[in-house]
């Protein structure tokens, strides 16, 4: 069931989710070689309790942490620990916080000093198939609209959406109704209507789409051993158009 919003509940989404624009511009001078993801993720936790929030993934069906850090061929889900980043790493840090009764959700990838031109085109590509998608969350398109967009903009430059994992609905709960996969035939999946709010996460691959999990249960990586980026924003649709509720 896809639970519609109101403007004051969007209001107050917008609030959860400035706690992590604001905390991004906090962690950005910190990503750099030799800190650990563990040290990330201990600040941010620090960050968002200071704002009366509680991080939204830690405990959540059992993951350890505040954030999810998956550095290099790591997909998603990736667990903070005592790895240290290191000059051409690259390192997407997902997050969400709990504030006033509502979830946000948002996810940047950053390089750790300098990266190959490679890498940055598997950045810049991810980043923007985003805002592609988000163009397309408009009342009266389709749930795969958004889908297609996305999954367009990856594959011109031949890399991989993943299919695995999905973008969702978010509000009360961290997820909910409906799943917008990266994948998808255009006009098709349910309408889309004004008080929707949703978290849309491109991840993609610089080589094959398939990914695999690791030991603890957690972490997802690239089969085929290439590098992956993730971006994500919460967005609010409205009958003015999309309105994204993580932007800085």
């Amino acid at each position: 069931m896809i639970i519609l919003k109101t403007k004051q509940e969007i209001e107050k989404m917008r609030e959860a989710n400035r706690i992590l624009a604001l905390l991004f511009n906090h962690l950005k001078p910190m990503v750099q070689p030799g800190i650990t993801t563990r040290e990330l993720d201990q600040e941010a936790e620090l960050y968002i309790r200071s704002y009366n929030a509680a991080p939204a993934f830690k405990g959540y069906k059992g993951f350890p942490s505040t954030l999810c850090t998956s550095v290099n061929n790591e997909v998603v889900h990736g667990i903070p620990g005592p790895r240290r980043l290191v000059s051409g790493d690259i390192v997407s840090i997902d997050v969400g916080a709990l504030h006033k009764g509502f979830y946000s959700d948002s996810c940047r990838t950053f390089a750790v000093g300098d990266i190959s031109k490679e890498t940055q085109i598997l950045l810049d590509t991810t980043e923007r198939s985003l805002y592609a998608g988000i163009e397309k969350a408009l009342p009266g398109n389709r749930l795969h609209d958004i889908s297609a967009a996305i999954q367009k903009v990856v594959e011109s430059k031949g890399l991989g959406v993943v299919r695995d994992f999905v973008g969702h609905g978010i509000g009360k709960n961290l997820h909910e109704d409906p799943q917008i996969p990266n994948f998808g035939k255009k006009g098709t999946g349910p309408l889309l209507r004004a008080g929707m709010t949703i978290a849309i996460e491109p991840m993609v691959n610089q080589g094959s789409w398939k990914v695999a999990i690791l030991e603890d249960g957690w972490t997802a990586v690239t089969a085929d051993g290439s590098l992956s980026a993730h971006f994500e924003h919460s967005i609010a649709i409205t009958d003015d158009g999309p309105v994204i509720l993580s932007a800085p």
